[in-house]
């Protein structure tokens, strides 16, 4: 199959749309978000550690996955490796008995959601680190026991950040993932299926391109991976609920008209959103933050609630026109476009029967979010550009909100070092 079209997997992972994240370790305990490799294992004790209630959140918000750090840069392992004395194993949780990854994977598999897994290449504790070739060999390793282990992983999400200038086995990565996890998703490194989207707040742009010829490397370097060829690549928005990826004392989550903002930014315009729950040093998902996504879920919900599908014609030249019956009020329009044959769509306006421009924009994608000032018509024209662009859905709602909500930027919670 030609790399500029994507695989039936690749298609699933963007229905799906959703994700959530959980920065869980060490730094947890210690107000940090990098720290250097040298935290104590055993300061690593939540007291009331429940895998179940991070997940029945995700799930609450209508998440399909999750994905879990299970060893960040500063190299503790979150399930009981045999690579390395710094993981769980080492700290009185669950009396060195605990395994975070399978009580995660065991609550997923509870739940009906997919797991993901996050394996940091960059390692702040291993002393092989500097020596590249048994770094290769210590590296496999973990990765044959996460992929070995614990089921079936629909994503496997490598970071970038700390490489710079370092060397992985790439190759060697990658047969091992295609021999034990055929299906995952690999995260924008090595031979990727999907890619960062270039910033930490969640938010794509206009136009989201799903074919790349390069993926940006971490957000704290300037330096971008260039492919041996363009690739089908959609992009996976990563933000925070809070403004550090672990949890902190002093944070609070973000304003529900922050996180609307971000899902019409992300979702709204093709990508995926991978969402940041981070369990606090108790084991658990604050409450403050599991109040705030009952809202921010609640408030999607009612605004897509009532779907008013269109009939699709295909007219030539790129121009459809979407009939809903008899006339019908509506203040939000999503658009699907076809994505077996790659894609296509590369720009789009949206016209009323009477002439009326509502939307001139880019690309369409998985799904594309617009909002506008209410209006009332039976039918739309739709004009897109392309090669052989098509079109798979239109689908009105009459939500009561023609604005969608301005970003709030953030000061981080501190600074890597």
């Amino acid at each position: 199959m030609h790399s500029v079209i994507p695989t039936p997997a690749q298609l699933a992972w963007q229905r799906d749309a959703l994700g959530v994240f959980f920065h869980y370790g060490l730094n947890t305990f210690h107000g940090k978000e990098w720290s250097d490799g040298t935290l104590p294992a055993e300061s690593f004790n939540p007291g009331a550690l429940d895998a179940e209630q991070w997940v029945r959140t995700a799930v609450s918000i209508g998440a399909k996955y999750v994905v879990l750090t299970a060893k960040h840069h500063d190299g503790f392992c979150l399930w009981p490796t045999a690579t390395t004395a710094y993981s769980v194993a080492s700290s009185p949780w669950r009396g060195g008995n605990g395994d975070v990854v399978a009580e995660v994977a065991a609550a997923c598999r509870k739940h009906g959601i997919k797991l993901g897994l996050y394996l940091s290449p960059w390692d702040r504790n291993a002393p092989s680190y500097q020596d590249a070739h048994a770094y290769d060999e210590f590296y496999l390793a973990q990765l044959r026991e996460l992929c070995s282990n614990y089921g079936e992983l629909t994503e496997l999400w490598f970071d970038g950040a700390g490489s710079q200038g370092h060397e992985y086995a790439w190759d060697r990565i990658s047969a091992l993932i295609d021999e034990l996890q055929p299906g995952a998703m690999v995260f924008n490194m090595g031979a990727p299926t999907i890619r960062w989207v270039g910033n930490e707040d969640g938010l794509a742009a206009d136009p989201v391109r799903y074919v790349v010829s390069e993926t940006e490397f971490s957000n704290y370097t300037v330096h971008s991976a260039a492919l041996s060829e363009a690739l089908y690549l959609p992009p996976e928005c990563d933000v925070s609920i809070r403004r550090g990826w672990f949890w902190h004392p002093n944070d609070a989550p973000k304003e529900l008209d922050h996180l609307l903002a971000i899902y019409y930014r992300s979702i709204g315009l093709g990508a995926n959103l991978l969402l940041n729950l981070p369990p606090d040093t108790h084991g658990l998902i604050p409450d403050e933050d599991v109040a705030r996504l009952a809202e921010f879920s609640a408030e999607v919900r009612r605004r897509f609630a009532a779907p008013l599908v269109a009939s699709l014609d295909a007219g030539g030249a790129g121009r459809w026109v979407a009939d809903f019956g008899a006339p019908v009020t509506f203040d939000h329009l999503r658009l699907e476009e076809v994505l077996t044959g790659g894609q296509r769509v590369s720009g789009h306006k949206i016209y009323t029967e009477s002439g009326e421009t509502l939307v001139d924009a880019g690309t369409v994608g998985s799904q594309r979010i617009h909002v506008f000032a209410s209006v009332t018509a039976q039918k739309l024209v739709i004009e897109l550009t392309g090669e052989a662009p098509r079109l798979a859905a239109a689908t009105a709602f009459n939500a009561g909100v023609s604005i969608v909500p301005e970003i709030k930027y953030l000061a981080p919670t501190d600074v890597p070092d």
